[in-house]
């Protein structure tokens, strides 16, 4: 088969959101302002909530999050130890310590089991991750929680569910992502969301450095000697009406995206499933997986080279891969600050050394799809 250069991932953008960034350049109206308010609308409505707060990332996202729940000094977040590093760095922004928790190797996501060992007194938040656009077992860990506020890290998940519920309506608070490799994207951005008046009003303070008012109520009416007045302690966290723009436009092709994805994900169960090498992912009947990464699991047992040398092969072909993500208790940081050795989570540390995330985006073709498969089908 005729060689193809295929990247881990593309973000599906073109001349409709090129065209929606006209408005606020126009008007001249670039920061937080009517098409964020837009976005918001349109982005709690899809994922069943009262609210839908956009920020400049899901990582300042996360941090509003603790900040509005009031994670300081003293207090402990409960976080899996296989996710990407800003699922931690949050907590300690707070002054809090994080503890992990390890996770389940089948589905990437927290270990129930061990969720159980880790709650103290001192734990004020848990953070499941809904890894790669799969929703972590919110009933489960509920049961486990109690009154204990999660936060759910759907950095990955827009459009997810869960039992029927959107991904974002499952727990205190929800984050999202739209990063480039995120389902949809405005470049850089995020998204909290809640159904809890309080801490909607919180975070919406929050994120324009702790004013009273928003920045389009105060061009709107307010009159003109009168400055916000400022009584918290707040953050520059606002997303801009460009990215918005761009996110309307996004927002309306999510599930289109989706479904696409599904589609393709299915073809690579069925292509995949004879190699006995390649784990393909889990999805439970109750779940409706996002699908921002396909991500499979490597059995070095049975392959005929390592992950690694698998992914440097498969990169001289013309495959990009990534592993799934990282497991920040094995990174420097943290292993060095919380004196952590990397078989202290053993699940963690098998998915951060075999997984293997392979293309899929909308932007891929059939023939695209069918060369992955003729590749991974050619590792000898």
């Amino acid at each position: 088969m005729e060689k193809r250069i295929i990247p881990i991932s593309l973000p599906h953008t073109g001349e409709e959101e090129w065209l929606a960034t006209k408005e606020p350049i126009m008007t001249g109206w670039l920061t937080a302002g009517p098409k964020v308010r837009e976005f918001e609308e349109i982005f709690a409505k899809r994922h069943g909530v009262k609210y839908a707060i956009a920020v400049t990332s899901a990582t300042t996202a996360l941090h509003l999050a603790l900040v509005a729940l009031d994670i300081k000094e003293g207090d402990e977040v409960i976080v899996p130890a296989f996710t990407w590093i800003s699922t931690a760095n949050v907590v300690l922004y707070c002054g809090a310590k994080v503890v992990f928790v390890d996770v389940d190797r089948n589905s990437f996501n927290i270990d129930v089991n061990d969720l159980k060992n880790k709650i103290t007194s001192k734990t004020k938040a848990i953070i499941p991750v809904h890894l790669f656009g799969l929703c972590a077992d919110m009933d489960a860990i509920k049961k486990v929680a109690g009154n204990i506020p999660l936060v759910e890290d759907g950095a990955c998940a827009a459009g997810a569910g869960y039992k029927g519920q959107p991904a974002g309506s499952l727990g205190t608070l929800g984050c999202f992502s739209f990063h480039p490799r995120k389902s949809v994207t405005t470049g850089e951005g995020g998204m909290i969301t809640t159904n809890d008046d309080r801490l909607a009003e919180i975070i919406s303070s929050l994120r324009n450095h702790g004013a009273s008012i928003s920045e389009e109520q105060r061009h709107h009416g307010a009159k003109p000697y009168i400055l916000p007045d400022f009584n918290m302690l707040g953050y520059n966290y606002r997303m801009t009406d460009l990215q918005a723009a761009v996110g309307i436009v996004q927002l309306k092709k999510l599930d289109l995206f989706i479904d696409e994805r599904a589609t393709w994900a299915k073809y690579y169960d069925e292509q995949l499933k004879d190699i006995d090498w390649i784990r393909t992912p889990l999805v439970g009947a109750d779940y409706k997986h996002g699908w921002q990464s396909y991500v499979v699991y490597i059995d070095e047992t049975k392959s005929p080279i390592s992950r690694n040398e698998m992914m440097e092969k498969l990169q001289q072909m013309g495959v990009s891969t990534r592993p799934g993500t990282h497991a920040p208790h094995m990174l420097g940081y943290y292993a060095n600050k919380y004196n952590i050795k990397a078989n202290d989570f053993s699940g963690a540390k098998d998915c951060n050394d075999f997984s293997m995330s392979i293309p899929l985006f909308n932007k891929m073709t059939k023939e695209d799809y069918e060369y992955v498969v003729y590749c991974l089908k050619c590792i000898k």
